[in-house]
């Protein structure tokens, strides 16, 4: 019987391996297949949506037959909105973010129904670096993670290596993934009719790689079931480990206290939009979420507008934040039931991505010197570099590119009658805003 199902390749890759380079060629090449795009990335201003194509829509029609979709929030509202226009494409390319371990992009595939009943995942391609890979074996569970549970591994840059090295490099690979298919390309040039029909996503080897595979992760670490008389009560929090976090306050069924049987519903919601709050300001229960910023100690309203019960589900442990909940008498409440769910996320005080967007052009010869003296103190520390410039004297937009010690810029569209701006991700450890925000408008004509 013929699988109906639409077909979704995964293409993952630690930063800097060429996942855009194969997302460009998958867009522009004439491949036969109307493909959609879903395309995630790390860092707080967009930057590879300017890589790849403008989009003013969240879905639109390519020239090339393709659909791009630009992720603005969960993997299953997005791919719930494809399901209702399956008829203009074929199949599905998902590019997830350089830092994502693909476990739970996965795993999405194997434990939400309808999910399930609509897609089929195809198959993981993981590009990897040739070149720098070796610096982020030993320390990056993320580069692990991608190898592991690839179908296919893309060894690209292979013209930065030596042949002894890259024998070397291609062993090691198939000795951590002895399953997967490994071909070695410059500039990404891997077969798309490979690429883009593995035949199946391995689940045997998912979960001997991690037994808990099925397992459902969320974004939320844990849920409390209370029982409260009508009133204004109040939710105390404590400084913690980010500084923030979201919240969701909704009402039970009144013998309800297995969390575990709302949970899909709870991150439905958590995949929408949040509503901010700050101290004193009033939860109210219902479908939407709460993003509580935490610079300090905040106190909130719970309105709690019937007797009965309620559930509390936070991103983060009440432990880390030392969340308490008391009553309209000020007296504290204990949950009658709780619940500590696999968590989605980390924490992670080094790796992070500091952006800027700003307009004018940059001195050319300023901004070489600085970015020469940038890489030789802190190339180690550098995974990625992106971006778009402006530089004085040219008409185009600079693609910017940089992995480690490397850098590279290619001239991109003309600006014609819209206004310069300079906008940059840099990804890295232990990376200084304020100084590279400095440097870069040190930088400006």
């Amino acid at each position: 019987m013929t699988d109906k199902r639409i077909p979704v390749t995964v293409l993952t890759g630690f930063l800097g391996s060429g996942k855009t380079t194969l997302l460009n060629r998958i867009l522009t090449e004439k491949h036969g297949q109307r493909i959609a795009v879903i395309e995630n990335e790390f860092g707080e201003v967009g930057i590879d949506q300017d890589l790849v194509i403008n989009a003013d829509e969240e879905i639109f029609e390519m020239n090339n037959g393709c659909i791009c979709c630009t992720v603005r929030g969960d993997l299953i509202r997005i791919l719930g909105n494809l399901a209702r226009r399956r008829d203009k494409f074929d199949r599905i390319v998902l590019e997830t973010t350089g830092m994502a371990d693909p476990g739970p992009v996965a795993q999405t595939f194997f434990v939400d129904d309808d999910i399930k009943d609509e897609f089929r995942l195809d198959g993981i391609i993981t590009l990897v670096d040739a070149g720098h890979v070796e610096q982020h074996l030993g320390n990056s569970t993320e580069v692990m993670a991608q190898i592991a549970f690839a179908d296919m591994i893309v060894l690209n840059k292979s013209d930065l290596v030596d042949t002894a090295t890259l024998t070397s490099l291609q062993a090691r690979l198939q000795d951590m993934n002895k399953m997967a298919q490994i071909i070695t390309t410059n500039m990404a040039n891997a077969p798309l009719d490979k690429v883009l029909d593995v035949g199946g996503f391995d689940l045997t080897r998912a979960l001997e790689t991690n037994p808990a595979f099925l397992e459902p992760e969320y974004p939320f670490e844990w849920g409390g079931v209370f029982e409260l008389n009508a009133g204004d009560h109040a939710l105390a929090l404590d400084t913690g480990p980010d500084p923030d976090m979201s919240a969701l306050w909704i009402q039970l069924d009144d013998s309800a206290t297995d969390l575990t049987t709302v949970a899909e519903q709870v991150f439905r919601h958590f995949s929408q939009p949040a509503q901010n709050v700050g101290d004193a300001d009033l939860m109210t229960p219902g479908t939407t979420h709460w993003k509580l910023q935490l610079p300090s100690a905040v106190t909130l309203s719970l309105d709690v507008p019937l007797e009965g019960r309620y559930a509390l589900f936070t991103q983060h442990t009440p432990e880390e934040f030392s969340i308490r909940l008391y009553t309209d008498d000020d007296e504290l409440c204990e949950p009658v039931a709780e619940h500590y769910f696999n968590a989605g996320h980390t924490h992670d005080d080094e790796v992070g991505s500091v952006a800027f967007e700003f307009t004018g052009t940059l001195d050319p010869e300023l901004f070489n010197t600085w970015l020469s003296l940038l890489l030789r103190t802190e190339g180690e520390n550098l995974y990625r570099m992106k971006g778009i410039l402006a530089i004085t004297g040219d008409d185009r937009r600079t693609v910017f590119q940089g992995v480690h010690m490397l850098f590279d810029n290619q001239p991109g569209a003309p600006w014609d009658n819209e206004t310069p701006y300079n906008r940059l991700v840099f990804i890295g450890r232990n990376l200084n805003r304020e100084y590279l925000e400095g440097a870069l408008k040190q930088c400006l004509s």
